[in-house]
């Protein structure tokens, strides 16, 4: 092989090499951040399962554990409006005597990202008189707003009202 030769050999690999690199390169540029997938409807769906699962405990922090810091609550049976967590704590306090069994009767969801969803719908919640034991069951309309934060998925926002025409 003469020099000559030698030297276009050197040239086109070194210009093919800075192609694929380049190639490479834009590949990467443009796929941007990993994103996760969006949650199912099912995975939003059980975040009610675990809010209902922490009434059941009887422990107002462990309900407000599943609240942002920063959530908004609007209460079935209270027309003070809860902004921060001690507010959502002194909530619970005072209704999770009444031992609430929360149940879907109608549900809609809507995932909005890899990140926040929306459950809103129907349920009713029974409640156990602390004196007496008896129970009655409040038809209610519910809509949560959750986020997920930090890897850990948390309502920023829950309405409950008791049902207009109950």
């Amino acid at each position: 092989m003469t020099r000559r030769s030698i030297s276009k050999r050197a040239a086109v690999v070194t210009v093919t090499s800075v192609l694929a690199l380049g190639t490479l390169g834009t590949v990467a540029a443009t796929a941007g951040p990993q994103h996760d997938a969006k949650p199912s409807k099912k995975q939003i769906a059980a975040l009610f399962d675990g809010w209902n699962a922490a009434l059941q405990t009887g422990d107002p922090k462990k309900v407000a554990d599943r609240y942002a810091p920063d959530a908004v609550l609007l209460p079935t049976v209270s027309n003070e409006i809860r902004t921060d967590r001690a507010e959502i704590v002194d909530y619970f306090e005072h209704f999770l005597p009444n031992k609430p069994v929360a149940k879907k009767v109608e549900t809609y969801i809507n995932v909005l990202d890899s990140d926040s969803a929306i459950d809103a719908g129907a349920y009713d919640i029974t409640l156990t008189d602390p004196k007496t034991g008896k129970k009655r069951v409040v038809e209610a309309r519910y809509t949560y707003e959750y986020e997920k934060r930090g890897g850990k998925w948390l309502i920023v926002n829950h309405h409950s009202s008791v049902m207009p025409e109950g």
